[in-house]
């Protein structure tokens, strides 16, 4: 009989404090990722989503210090142990504001960053390039310089960079917060088709609350640091009471019928 795979993210009575912070910023967080699930990350601000997206690489707390409790692993990874620029092999992080991680004169070289940094061989790396910008559309466009992009072609960029290192987990912080309804709409059509042509898995922190309706799996609802729903997220999408206590707006179907 064959073994149970394991879950490719897996937390276990996680906290964490900030140097600075008087209080913890996560609260005794224990929850699994399976391989191939597209999770949303809810909650009102300052909830502590952005510190959980940063705890999936590594910068909290290897980066930014402070005082950190319990396990968190990665792809078999523990992110207190692995250094970052290993942890980066499993999971690709996507900040909100694209503009503010493209450092490169071009769209190509962009993909080529962290390739090179990996020390890929030169043709794995080309490879690479051409297959990440294959997958976000954005062939056509290689030798473009960054800043001549749209904000959602800025941001499929972004991704293309993370997906270029295959990690088997995306996490995205906020990726939309900036970007107008078309580009939003870009951006979760191209998380659904990744996840569905490769089995990518996404950890997707957003307000975004139709796209995240029609592209999630399941909802993981902070408040406060602490872990308050973890449910299908029809569940959670479907209850305004729960919502509205957390100041975030329900999908727009929700609000009509509720």
């Amino acid at each position: 009989m064959t073994a149970p795979a394991s879950p490719l993210v897996q937390l276990r009575d996680v906290s964490y404090s900030y140097p600075s912070s008087p209080a913890p910023v996560l609260r005794d967080l224990s929850f699994t990722i399976e391989p191939g699930e597209i999770v949303a990350l809810l909650g009102p601000s300052g909830a502590g989503k952005t510190t959980l997206c940063l705890a999936m690489i590594g910068i909290v707390p290897q980066f930014h210090r402070g005082r950190f409790f319990g396990e968190l692993t990665v792809n078999g990874q523990d992110v207190l142990a692995e250094p970052i620029h290993r942890l980066s092999r499993s999971v690709g992080l996507v900040l909100q504001d694209p503009a503010a991680q493209l450092v490169t004169n071009s769209v190509e070289n962009e993909v080529a960053f962290a390739l090179e940094n990996a020390e890929l061989p030169v043709a794995e790396i080309r490879r690479r390039i051409t297959a990440a910008l294959a997958a976000v559309h954005l062939s056509s466009m290689a030798q473009k310089h960054p800043h001549q992009l749209s904000g959602g072609q800025q941001q499929r960029l972004a991704i293309a960079a993370a997906l270029a290192l295959q990690p088997p987990l995306i996490v995205l912080d906020e990726p939309t917060s900036q970007l107008d309804p078309t580009s939003t709409a870009e951006v979760f059509a191209l998380i659904r088709e990744l996840n569905a042509r490769d089995g990518t898995t996404f950890l997707i922190a957003s307000h975004a609350s139709e796209e995240i309706a029609a592209t999630a799996d399941r909802a993981l609802v902070l408040n406060a640091g602490s872990l308050v729903a973890d449910a299908p997220i029809a569940t959670v999408m479907g209850d305004p009471d729960l919502l509205a206590s957390l100041q975030l707006r329900p999908p727009e179907v929700v609000a009509t019928f509720a």
